[in-house]
């Protein structure tokens, strides 16, 4: 009898403690939803407003505020041509550069470096990665800038652009195409596309070279070593077994460094020039999404202000479809490799 008691109060205390756990599941699983809502909630939010907020400017240009790049306050007249271009390219200059060096950085502390090296140089690029981009763009404003139109801007332009001091073309300006356009300049200041994008590939180099580096060291050590004991070389073995093993999130990394570089403000403000006016040399001054905002808002009224707001919304719009981009190869690359 007292067996048969014992076992039903086990019971009773078992089912009760099921119900506590479920419902404590239940609301564990709210509070997670709500963390996730959130998020998508600020994320709406922040578009609606800016989309809200250039609903003036989209609807006194129309369409034709994308391809515009007229920008005049004096008579209300503003086009998005110009910011959008000059952020596109500076964030593929700086994708340009900062892959190829993110990759052999990644490489060499997981493959070559000697175990007494790789911890400071981690430490150093984590620390570069923590600087804040206000010190970038002041680095390069009163040193890089100054650097690169005194040495590296005078060559450009008289071996590759279509406007050297001489006069007389280069070979390479005058038989490849758009390369003359492209590094032709008269503009004789530092502050340039390409300024920007190189002072953008210094700022996201510590996060791509991160990442690669982390995942480059999942690969397992069996794989590696068995390449290396049939003869492969360094070279052979990085780019037939460590590449291919963590493409995926090699490619995560390099959007993420991207996304960075396409909202960045105050280095780009520094080193871009602020020139509204579509140009294409890449040694000309220009603007971005994010500096147009930062450096007119705080005078902005009416029209302009809705301009500007409706260029913030663009820059959604951008930074949405680079996302989208990213997981689209991430997909594609998952589906080749299940085949």
């Amino acid at each position: 009898m007292q067996a048969n008691v014992g076992a039903v109060s086990t019971a009773i205390a078992q089912e009760a403690r099921s119900h506590r756990d479920a419902r404590h599941d239940r609301l564990f699983g709210w509070l997670l939803k709500a963390c996730a809502l959130l998020v998508l909630a600020c994320l709406l939010g922040a578009a609606g407003a800016t989309l809200w907020g250039g609903r003036h400017a989209f609807g006194a240009f129309g369409w034709h505020f994308l391809i515009s790049d007229a920008w005049d306050p004096s008579s209300d007249t503003f086009g998005a041509l110009v910011p959008v271009y000059g952020t596109i390219a500076t964030s593929l200059i700086a994708l340009l550069i900062a892959v190829p060096v993110s990759f052999g950085i990644a490489l060499y502390l997981s493959e070559v470096a000697p175990p007494w090296l790789r911890t400071p140089v981690a430490s150093a690029i984590e620390l570069l990665a923590g600087i804040p981009s206000i010190i970038y763009g002041m680095w390069g404003l009163f040193i890089f800038a100054p650097f690169f139109a005194d040495h590296i801007k005078p060559w450009l332009t008289n071996y590759l652009g279509n406007k050297p001091d001489d006069g007389k073309l280069s070979w390479v300006a005058e038989h490849v195409p758009f390369v003359g356009s492209l590094f032709g300049s008269d503009y004789p200041f530092g502050a340039s596309v390409l300024t920007a994008g190189i002072v953008l590939a210094v700022m996201i180099i510590p996060f791509i070279s991160s990442v690669m580096r982390e995942v480059f060291q999942t690969v397992p050590t069996r794989l590696k070593e068995s390449a290396y004991a049939l003869g492969s070389s360094t070279w052979e073995v990085s780019w037939d077994i460590v590449l291919p093993y963590t493409r995926s999130a090699v490619i995560g990394g390099i959007f993420l460094g991207l996304g960075r570089a396409l909202g960045e403000t105050m280095a780009v403000t520094f080193v871009l020039g602020n020139a509204m006016k579509l140009s294409p040399s890449i040694l000309d001054p220009g603007a971005s999404i994010a500096s147009t905002i930062a450096n007119q808002f705080s005078e902005a009224a009416g029209l302009q202000k809705s301009t500007l707001m409706a260029l913030a919304f663009l820059l959604f719009v951008v930074t949405f479809i680079v996302l989208l981009i990213a997981r689209w190869m991430l997909r594609q690359l998952a589906h080749k490799e299940g085949r």
